[in-house]
């Protein structure tokens, strides 16, 4: 691929009109130099940074089309009164546009483009194919691992469940290696039916490789073929007068047919199926989609994607569908609720990313578009639960900036907390609350050194230095409140902070737990006012600064937690230079163990066979600190 050169805005040409001034974008020049070849390109606000990613089969046209005619309305019009500059990056197909496209999209988070919030990954049942008598396990991570993977499924949940069936139907073994390998007897799992015990040699490598192959097509949705297969069984050991076997196989055959009646609709074949519906109100945007996996609904999820005011929901679900899938494990078929404009450059790009067949598309019938409307209904609901909680907090700082007096009601709360055990592992915490609620993705824990054990005072003031001198640097966003746990020594810390790096417009205040430290009789106490304010117990305030301060408290002592575990697990001895690994271990069975080595003397310690005198000194030092 070929890129672009960046251009700026150029001096106008002169033609006897007025030429456009510093801070007008003049695009013929760039316009009369592009290619018709398809790509991507890029518009740049005046400091260079990136506002919309676009692609296209032919760049001259598409963007020229920003630029002609009178200013555009809505979105466009305003994404077009922000440029300053274009980037172009040639490919050559659009299939190779529309890649590079999305992975621009996700590195640089164009605010004009429709962008997904990253989650935890999908889980999926994996296959290890190393063993010679393989197990089905769950499993979360990277896809590049050996063996084969099933799904994505929807949750934990239906993994689970899928694992289940899975072991109730063919009982393949669900233990570690090393659990197999030293088994001498069946466990519980062959006693309830789960297992058939290839630990013990209770079955043969060719008929649990059988097994194996039936639990693969369970997983793929050809279940009815097992049914077929396990009735010719069925019926062979009747005629051979083995009517235990054919017991077994009857039982088997109504476990699978009770299994494949929890599908929705019956098993709709082998289909491995998303289906995506987008949902819009008050320019909030929820995808939804139903998880469909050997015609079986496996479960929902629902996703709010961030996009500017305007945009049409058809191109969120297309950038939903591109973001999502592409460098991911799409299934078979990906079924939307609304047509989208590249649904065959989709379906082209994803076949080629994964070596098989993907269709992307809207016009179904059957079971398929009762999949759809679920998920459309799923959407709606989703959407309007979240809009419900976004009221809730909104109303919630409405009444918080009504109580505390401010100006204008705080967008964005920031609230620290300290967590410490006697004085070790201090960490502080900052989470942060919006509107919409706890913004999780900007929530911070600081590592507390340097300070006197116990110093609260101390390690506030040194959190919030590190904090705001980012937002200082303008590498973190200015908080309109700012609450710390604790009361007007607290409070006295966070003014000094802000006074030393001249940050303004931050509201500050600090929330002591009241007398007894029950919950509604919490004091704030405010810069600028002699006396507590004390809110009432059914406020909205109240219950927001609550919960915010809980949330800190909460963040504040799992950081703490795993600080302290992690320094627990490290013996005193491993920092002190010249003692390696064979010295340490040498010392431990000497002197009897780390209670005998901290009680030793530097005589002692030196008697110990490859520990000199100076190293003795330097153990007993580092040991007794206060001495």
């Amino acid at each position: 691929m070929k890129r672009g050169k960046r251009e700026g805005a150029p001096a106008a040409e002169e033609r006897g009109r007025r030429a456009p001034s510093a801070a007008e974008f003049d695009p013929r020049p760039i316009l009369r130099r592009l290619s018709h070849r398809p790509g991507v390109y890029r518009m740049l606000d005046g400091n260079g940074e990136i506002l919309y990613v676009g692609k296209s089969r032919d760049l001259k046209k598409r963007v020229a089309s920003y630029f002609r005619g009178t200013p555009r309305p809505g979105k466009t019009g305003f994404l077009v009164s922000q440029v300053r500059g274009i980037e172009v990056t040639v490919t050559r197909t659009e299939a190779e546009a529309l890649v590079l496209e999305n992975t621009l999209i996700k590195a640089h988070k164009p605010r004009f483009n429709v962008l997904l919030k990253d989650d935890k990954s999908f889980p999926y049942i994996r296959l290890d194919t190393s063993h010679e008598f393989p197990r089905l396990s769950f499993y979360r991570g990277s896809r590049r691992v050996p063996g084969r993977l099933f799904g994505p499924y929807p949750n934990v949940p239906a993994v689970r469940a899928t694992l289940r069936d899975l072991q109730r139907l063919f009982r393949i073994r669900p233990c570690e290696d090393s659990y197999f390998a030293h088994r001498s007897r069946p466990c519980l799992q062959y006693q309830i039916e789960r297992c058939s015990a290839p630990c013990v040699g209770l079955i043969s490598p060719q008929d649990y490789a059988r097994d194996l192959d039936h639990a693969i097509r369970f997983l793929e949705g050809r279940g009815n073929e097992i049914r077929g297969e396990l009735v010719k069984r069925m019926e062979a050991a009747a005629e051979r007068l083995a009517f235990e076997e054919a017991a077994r196989y009857r039982d088997q055959i109504a476990r699978l047919a009770a299994i494949q009646e929890t599908a929705v609709g019956g098993e709709a074949g082998a289909v491995q199926a998303d289906a995506l519906a987008v949902h819009e109100q008050g320019g909030l945007y929820c995808v939804a989609a139903m998880f469909i996996r050997g015609g079986r609904v496996l479960g929902s999820r629902s996703w709010f994607p961030r996009a500017a005011p305007g945009t049409e929901p058809g191109e969120v679900l297309a950038a939903f569908v591109a973001q999502h899938y592409l460098g991911g494990s799409p299934p078979a078929e990906i079924l939307t609720s609304l047509g989208l404009e590249d649904e065959v450059l989709l379906s082209e790009a994803l076949t080629k990313q994964v070596g098989r067949p993907v269709a992307v598309r809207h016009r179904v019938r059957a079971i398929r578009a009762r999949w759809l409307e679920m998920a459309a209904e799923n959407a709606r609901q989703a959407l309007e639960l979240k809009i419900a909680g976004t009221a809730g907090f909104s109303a919630q700082m409405e009444a918080l900036g009504e109580a505390l007096g401010l100006e204008r009601t705080p967008r964005r709360i920031e609230c620290f907390d300290i967590s410490h055990t006697s004085g070790e592992a201090t960490v502080a915490s900052c989470v942060v609350f919006t509107p919409e609620g706890p913004l999780k993705s900007d929530y911070r824990r600081f590592n507390i050194a340097g300070v006197a054990a116990g110093d609260d005072y101390a390690a506030i003031r040194q959190a919030l230095q590190r904090r705001y001198s980012r937002v200082k640097r303008g590498e973190a966003p200015m908080p309109d409140l700012l609450l710390v746990d604790g009361g007007a020594g607290q409070l006295a810390e966070a003014q000094g902070v802000l006074n030393e790096l001249e940050l303004e417009g931050v509201e500050i205040a600090a929330v002591a737990k009241g007398p007894s430290r029950r919950p509604g009789l919490e004091r704030l106490f405010l810069a600028g006012r002699p006396e507590a304010l004390i809110l009432p117990r059914d406020s909205g305030a109240l219950h927001l600064v609550q919960q915010v301060r809980d949330e800190a408290h909460r963040f504040a002592i799992a950081g703490h937690r795993q600080r302290r575990a992690k320094t627990r697990r490290v013996s005193p001895l491993e920092g002190i230079p010249g003692l390696g690994p064979r010295r340490r271990r040498q010392l431990l069975n000497e002197l009897g163990g780390m209670q005998g080595v901290v009680s030793s003397g530097v005589e002692d310690l030196a008697r110990v066979q490859g520990i000199s005198r100076d190293l003795a000194h330097r153990i007993y030092d580092a040991l007794h600190p206060a001495d």
